[in-house]
């Protein structure tokens, strides 16, 4: 075949996909320009951690003598980006659409409230980095959690979006927290509400459900679910309580899953792995599981077996 034959055939190709996109599918929209822009989103996040943190991510961008002017053009070249990807997400919002006028006003409005939060934010992950190296032996130093610890990334990236949440930024929020997702497997919605001294330990596969409520002092390791008993319900179950409160001096243990808008776990109580729980548990308690059995099967095929002390969940008050 030769190259015009080739060229005639892939113009074919490109046309018939090019039609496709005149349907009736919710993927065929292809007007991007007014749209978040997921990339740059991204980038947005990166430079709110040079706020956020000041002296530890540095802007590779130019060279930099005084660190507070450095500091300075990032800010305003956030609050400009920042406001530009909220006025694009005005336009997902459920109530009634805005005009350009009034989502300018909006996105002002709502970046300004944003950057007025930033100490607060700051004030929140200061507690948060001081619980995570209270709480973990290994932690050398607390640069080493800031720079290193992926719960506390995924932490910073949550209180960030969470702010935007509250103020009804549709999309925006998502798309920060999802990012942290894909960079450390911890999965925060940012309509949770999650108190001071908030610690993930390890992390991965770790997952807060939207309408979760964590007190203070809360550290919770890997693996942990704390989410919807069902969400068979669908789009029905939008702005229901759905996922469960835990209260304040709460530790969650490795592959722990709590479901369920009803549930609530009482302060001071100890969560312990693996387990599985869709109930309520008093303040002061501990839960564990029993029964299992272990077992070793030999090249003479010589069977043992041993009992572990977990199993089935029992409580017990601390």
């Amino acid at each position: 075949m030769n190259n015009t034959a080739n060229e005639k055939e892939i113009e074919a190709l490109v046309s018939r996909i090019i039609s496709d996109y005149d349907g009736n599918k919710n993927i065929d929209e292809t007007d991007y320009f007014d749209k978040p822009d997921k990339a740059e989103v991204i980038e947005l996040v990166n430079n709110m951690f040079r706020i956020i943190y000041p002296g530890y991510f540095k802007d590779r961008s130019h060279k930099i003598y005084n660190p507070k002017s450095s500091f300075t053009v990032t800010a305003e070249d956030v609050f400009y980006h920042l406001k530009k990807q909220i006025y694009r997400a005005l336009d997902y919002r459920k109530e009634n659409p805005l005009t350009d006028e009034e989502r300018d006003a909006e996105s002002y409005r709502a970046t300004k409230i944003f950057f007025e939060k930033i100490p607060t934010i700051r004030e929140y992950l200061e507690t948060d980095l001081i619980a995570a190296y209270d709480g973990d032996p290994a932690a050398e130093c607390y640069e080493e959690i800031i720079l290193a610890y992926p719960g506390l990334m995924a932490i910073t990236v949550y209180r960030m979006a969470h702010e935007l949440y509250v103020l009804n930024i549709p999309v925006l929020p998502r798309l920060m927290t999802e990012y942290a997702h894909s960079e450390t497997g911890i999965d925060i919605h940012p309509g949770a509400t999650i108190g001071k001294y908030f610690c993930i330990d390890h992390g991965t596969g770790i997952v807060v459900g939207e309408t979760s409520i964590i007190g203070n002092n809360v550290k919770v390791y890997q693996g942990v679910t704390i989410g919807a008993l069902s969400t068979r319900g669908g789009q029905k179950l939008a702005g229901k309580k759905r996922h469960p409160t835990i209260g304040d001096n709460v530790t969650i243990y490795a592959g722990a899953s709590i479901l369920g808008g009803d549930t609530v776990i009482g302060e001071n109580a100890i969560i312990g792995g693996n387990t599985f729980i869709t109930c309520s548990i008093a303040a002061n308690t501990r839960v564990n599981i029993r029964n299992l059995e272990m077992e070793y099967r030999s090249s003479d095929k010589t069977v043992k077996t041993e009992e572990l002390s977990q199993g089935e969940a029992w409580y017990y008050m601390i």
